[in-house]
């Protein structure tokens, strides 16, 4: 079972130094945002990346929605405000994905009007650099299987719109979350054209699976047309949007951009997952693996043939047979307490209990077999990692959206190529004031497009109505700190470099919302965002 070791990611858990290591390698950072209707269930699944972080326990994700950091958000159970959270993750890529992420990157850099040379060093993998400092031991070292997840959890009411195109501007790919029961709703349209039109990738989970299964109790078909139903409704909008940089970015189950689970039982898979598994066992390759477990295969046991229609209904679906019938299976035997059926199927899918978890029954049980059988953080990493882009690559061709300026003047060529090279010039962003324990002092949050901001740096503060060349909506004044948001918790540290959001303090003084950052005298600003 070589091929299912190699994508495996394993539990880490962070200390601030390493974070601030890895925050130098543009190829291995996701800024990333979590969009959806109002309780599609986008924090309880943001839960499962920081269980896999390390950063809450295993049993309490799905319950914590740890990004809902005000008591207001707690206690209506809605996100109200963006929370921004910075994660360490380690990941092994196969070749085809290293192959993938490549190709994404030299086309975003012809896109862009790139030549050659930038697309070899754009496709160039990064190499390992940074020899681990002697004091930092405790944790894992820092390599190429190393990525940063900039992720922001958006709130998804109607009524807080502006925090997701907030979110949206500082962050390069989008994860959509669709209802598997409600189906895509009024304001998944909006954020996803608001993604489009930012240029932001998307990719889709297809959520609550658990209540399809428990409370509808529907059949394998039934949530094979729910799922396409959902997905086709999705990719209608992503195509009615389209924009010619970004490319088609319509999202497909056997291209691995879509995901399908429970938030709150913390389970789910993309198809990736089952192909790897049955292209071992049956000796098919991979991609054609991916092929035949969506859309209208069928396959054959008595003629050992792939077919393509269901013979007057004697043959099941390929996604029903090889992975939605197991797991509801699975979900019968353990719903209906069958011990002996529970211990044989544990057996085959290869999930060990520990003794005090053998004792759980109903839901308990279910949820840790789920979660140990498809764990839906390892899902979403992958499609996190191989399927957005990097900073790199996204501002190439999210430049003449983001600056006001002339797309060839210093500031532009800096976005550009995301410089962060000691003499690249700064160029920041803010989004939005985060509230700070300090009463009536506010984080500045944003994300640096070029260069670097340091603590104590001297920069130019230009408001939203500056003009280059005059002296109104600007100030010359020092950075104070500059910090990590970490979802509940800031982290400080000595500067951050291009292609990470960040959080500034001092800056409150100057700009009320949003604003531009730069070390350039000729530096337009960038683009104020727009509210659909």
């Amino acid at each position: 079972r070589q091929t299912q070791k190699v994508h495996d990611s394993k539990m880490v858990n962070f200390t601030t130094e390493q974070l601030r290591q890895l925050m130098d390698y543009k190829f291995n950072i996701r800024s990333m945002s979590v969009i959806a209707h109002v309780d599609h269930g986008k924090s309880t699944l943001t839960d499962s990346l920081v269980a896999k972080a390390g950063i809450i326990a295993q049993k309490h994700a799905g319950e914590t929605r740890y990004t809902d950091t005000r008591a207001d958000e707690a206690e209506r159970g809605i996100t109200i405000k963006s929370t921004g959270i910075s994660m360490y993750f380690e990941y092994v890529m196969s070749e085809a994905d290293r192959a993938e992420v490549a190709a994404a990157e030299g086309r975003a850099v012809k896109v862009s009007g790139g030549g050659d040379d930038d697309i070899k060093a754009a496709t160039a993998s990064v190499s390992e650099t940074s020899e681990q400092s002697e004091g930092n031991q405790d944790g894992p070292s820092i390599s190429e299987n190393s990525y940063l997840i900039n992720l922001i959890d958006s709130p998804g009411h109607v009524d807080f719109s502006s925090e997701v195109t907030a979110a949206l501007r500082i962050t390069d790919g989008a994860l959509v979350v669709v209802d598997t029961i409600e189906g895509v709703c009024v304001q998944t349209e909006t954020v996803l054209r608001q993604a489009i039109s930012e240029r932001v990738k998307p990719v889709l989970h297809v959520n609550k699976v658990d209540r399809a299964l428990l409370e509808l109790q529907l059949s394998p078909e039934d949530m094979y047309q729910s799922f396409a139903r959902a997905i086709e409704s999705v990719n209608v909008i992503i195509a009615t949007y389209n924009d010619e940089l970004l490319g088609d970015c319509q999202v497909y189950p056997e291209k691995g951009t879509v995901s399908f689970g429970s938030g709150l039982h913390q389970w789910g898979f993309t198809l990736c997952k089952f192909a790897r598994m049955y292209s071992d066992k049956f000796g098919i390759a991979y991609d054609k693996m991916m092929a035949k477990l969506w859309g209208d295969n069928f396959f054959d046991s008595k003629g050992k043939k792939w077919v393509k229609n269901d013979k007057e209904g004697s043959l099941e679906r390929a996604f029903c047979q090889f992975i939605m019938s197991p797991i509801c299976k699975m979900f019968a035997a353990i719903m209906e307490d069958k011990k002996a059926k529970i211990q044989k199927l544990l057996k085959v899918v290869g999930v060990v209990l520990k003794k005090d978890e053998e004792e759980l029954t109903g839901k308990p049980l279910l949820k840790r077999v789920m979660q140990k059988w498809l764990p839906v953080g390892d899902a979403i990493l992958e499609m996190i990692v191989v399927k957005l882009p990097s900073p790199a690559a996204a501002q190439r061709y999210r430049v003449s959206n983001l600056y006001d300026g002339p797309l060839d003047d210093a500031a532009a060529n800096a976005i550009r190529t995301c410089d962060t090279s000691p003499e690249a010039p700064l160029m920041m962003y803010i989004s939005k004031m985060v509230p700070s324990s300090d009463r009536g002092r506010f984080f500045a949050f944003g994300r640096v497009f070029a260069g670097k901001i340091a603590t104590g740096q001297k920069v130019r503060i230009m408001g939203p109505n500056y003009v280059p060349g005059k002296k109104s909506d600007l100030w010359v004044k020092n950075i104070q700190r500059t910090l990590i948001m970490m979802g509940r918790v800031q982290e400080q540290v000595q500067d951050i470099p291009a292609g990470n959001t960040c959080g500034l303090v001092g800056v409150d003084q100057y700009l009320l919302k949003s604003g531009t950052i730069t070390t350039l005298e000729e530096a337009h600003c960038i683009k104020t965002i727009t509210t659909l």
